[in-house]
């Protein structure tokens, strides 16, 4: 083993006890690095990435671990949740650009309203209709994507197999009732600097 892939596999072993056992890559829960179709060092590589903002973010206010998500993908970062005020939103949005490897910065974040049970309620639903969806249906592969529901809109970050895999997607998230638009941040695995050989 080169010295190269030995400082990996430690960096990878750190990753994982920081993660947790109950999820697996930067994904979050269900994506096993085996078929997460990312190189095991731009895995890493991400992971460090989204540790490192998260880590930025905590220091800038402590509720934004609450309130604002991060995703890192093949050095894209994508950043969804809720703050308070639009000078925020910047900050988070300049924060995120500074993170060493960023490649792009995309910034889904909104602006707090007033709490709305039967809306945050609906979001819920939305989601969950969405992961069931994407579950069943077996020309997905549901374990490499996020999904976040904002007022009716649904966010869907992954990394696609096929253009066909990605019209999936978009076919199940069009028969949810009441959803009002689709964000899609999804590569495809072409895309991806360093894939799995």
């Amino acid at each position: 083993m080169t010295n190269k892939r030995i400082l990996y596999f430690l960096i990878f072993l750190f990753l994982n006890g920081c993660i947790g056992a109950s999820s697996h890559g930067v994904f979050g829960t269900g994506v096993t690095i085996a078929i997460d179709p990312r190189s095991l060092g731009t895995q890493i590589d991400d992971g460090i990435m989204d540790k490192s903002l998260d880590a930025r973010l905590l220091t800038m206010n402590k509720n934004y671990l609450l309130n604002v998500k991060s995703k890192v993908l093949d050095g894209r970062i994508f950043i969804t949740g809720k703050v308070e005020t639009p000078e925020e939103k910047l900050k988070i949005t300049k924060l995120a650009w500074e993170t060493k490897g960023a490649r792009s910065v995309k910034n889904d974040l909104k602006i707090k309203e007033e709490f709305n049970f039967q809306q945050s309620a609906k979001d819920i639903l939305i989601t969950s209709q969405m992961r069931s969806a994407m579950i069943f249906n077996k020309k997905i592969k549901a374990v490499n994507y996020n999904i976040d529901t904002y007022k009716k809109i649904i966010y869907i970050y992954g990394i696609a197999q096929t253009e066909e895999e990605k019209n999936e997607i978009l076919k199940e998230a069009d028969e949810i009732l009441d959803v009002e638009d689709i964000i899609t941040s999804i590569l495809f695995v072409d895309d991806l600097r360093i894939k799995k050989d």
